[in-house]
């Protein structure tokens, strides 16, 4: 634990909230057929490192179609302008799936907290169970987020 001082603080929820519909308990579910350029060579072609790597399903590919699904399922449940942002993943990636394969994912909403959602995923290839875990997303109005975004590269110069 650092110090009281370098602590980040936490940021007020600004009294926003979620729409009643979303609730713990709902669910939602995924299929998608793994094409070759979701396989680990193909996210870092220029690393020989990972360009050797086997045509597998790669984990980032796996967590963000985790992500997708979570997405998919809070989509009804967001105002015009909103969206959701990945703020936490905790995933197990337990077995390899070749291109070709469909792969299903299914979430269920287990807490909803202020701007937070909380989702316990699972993703199963038809012949093992792939990945396992949970995710947090927060809800953002898009332009509010987007004009920090913008300054935030203005600052940086490369706006």
């Amino acid at each position: 634990m650092c110090c009281r001082a370098t602590r980040r603080p936490k940021r007020a929820s600004r009294g926003r909230k979620m729409k009643a519909t979303l609730t713990p308990g709902l669910t939602h579910r995924f299929a998608y057929k793994v094409p070759e350029n979701k396989t680990v060579p193909f996210t870092y072609p220029e690393a020989p490192e990972i360009a050797a790597m086997p045509k597998v399903f790669a984990t980032g590919f796996m967590v963000v179609l985790m992500e997708w699904t979570c997405m998919q399922l809070l989509a009804p449940h967001l105002d015009a302008g909103e969206g959701s942002l990945g703020v936490r993943v905790d995933i197990s990636h337990l077995a390899a799936t070749p291109p070709g394969m469909t792969v299903t994912v299914e979430c269920e909403c287990v807490e909803v907290k202020g701007q937070k959602a909380t989702f316990k995923v699972r993703a199963h290839d038809g012949t093992d169970l792939i990945g396992e875990g949970k995710h947090e997303r927060f809800i953002v109005p898009w332009e509010k987020f987007n004009v920090r975004v913008a300054e935030k590269a203005k600052a940086a110069g490369v706006a």
